[in-house]
């Protein structure tokens, strides 16, 4: 991958210091219970991952498991209630000396809703060139940067520039989207299941075009979706998350060949298959994710686990290292935990 003078300039620590730092990020939100009753959740509860420098990470999981609410806490689209964020070695806001205003240029966010994202009284090009001229480009050269980049992702700017928002398709509003990201030279993308109202052949388009954007640009994504067989395509390396904690993470041929956590096997086991010999005759799960602020002890998982067992409901599993990389947090994978089932993995803690 060949870097541009200005990636380098911005290389702190060099190609083996982690771009993306989170360290036990948690996040509490307050709902409304029965009556005037008010109940906590815990969205986010103490998450920790790395996104190495030119690689994507794959996020997964249900609705509600908490993808989404991770994301805008890293954006700090969101105020997080504990833990701490490190961007390529510097702590970003109050956590360190990297200031919200630079941190905000090098990592930009995508989002599901195209048409929610733009401003509808904005043409494209000035939609795309408004971040730069926000922090001081010039107007005629914030427009040629739009009119550029318009271009880079496959829109001719002769047709589109001057455009508005409604008389463009989804696929349309989301490459502009991805190109208004771009206006700031970002070095990571967080890209919030901005495929997944799109159609199967523009779903394609657009994951091709991400793939051409980040050889060019040297970008790292952290991409989420519930759709597995584009996280397959796309990431290298993934990230299970149920009920705002981190399940299992592993290289993403790792993770599709051999699943080690049960919701991660029931996941898969959800993907739909073209061979008619393999459908599924029932599903692979029971139930849906507690209710909020009601998430059982020991394992959240259990209630829903066909390999429940006295210890998933008295002990939180943690996350341990079974195979080099693949890392799950299952008393099944833990030896020592005293689960009738558990397998001996040579697991380390993390």
């Amino acid at each position: 991958m060949t870097a541009s003078p200005r990636e380098h300039a911005r290389d702190r620590g060099g190609p083996a210091q982690p771009l993306l730092e989170v360290r036990h990020l948690r996040k509490d939100f307050t709902v409304r219970g029965q009556g005037f009753a008010r109940t906590t959740l815990r969205a986010v509860d103490d998450v920790s991952f790395t996104v190495a420098k030119g690689e994507t990470l794959g996020v997964v999981g249900e609705s509600g498991c908490g993808k989404s609410t991770t994301a805008r806490l890293i954006a700090r689209l969101v105020e997080p209630d504990g833990g701490e964020i490190v961007f390529d070695g510097e702590g970003v806001g109050a956590y360190g000396g990297l200031d919200l205003k630079t941190f905000r240029r090098d990592l930009q966010m995508v989002f599901q809703d195209s048409y929610a994202s733009l401003n509808p009284r904005l043409a494209i090009v000035d939609a795309i060139a408004y971040g730069p001229r926000t922090h001081g480009m010039p107007k005629a050269q914030a427009r040629a940067l739009a009119t550029d980049l318009l271009e880079r992702v496959g829109l001719a700017a002769s047709q589109f520039a001057s455009r508005y928002p409604h008389e463009l398709s989804g696929g349309q509003r989301q490459r502009v989207n991805i190109a208004r990201a771009l206006a700031f030279e970002p070095r990571m993308l967080i890209l919030d299941e901005s495929v997944a109202a799109l159609d199967k052949s523009v779903q394609a388009q657009v994951l091709n075009l991400l793939q051409d954007l980040k050889r060019e640009h040297a970008l790292t994504y952290l991409f989420i979706s519930h759709d597995l067989h584009v996280v397959h395509y796309l990431a290298d390396r993934v990230l299970v998350m149920y009920l705002g904690r981190v399940v299992e993470t592993a290289p993403v041929d790792a993770l599709y060949a051999d699943a080690r956590h049960p919701y991660t096997r029931a996941l898969m086991a959800a993907i739909p298959s073209m061979d008619p010999a393999r459908r599924a005759l029932r599903p692979p799960l029971s139930g849906g994710p507690p209710a909020a602020g009601s998430q059982p002890s020991g394992c959240r998982f259990r209630d829903r686990c066909p390999h429940a067992a006295p210890v998933c409901e008295a002990q939180e599993p943690v996350l341990l290292e079974g195979l080099p990389g693949h890392w799950t947090a299952c008393h099944l994978d833990d030896p020592l935990s005293g689960h009738p089932e558990a397998e001996w993995r040579d697991a380390v803690p993390a």
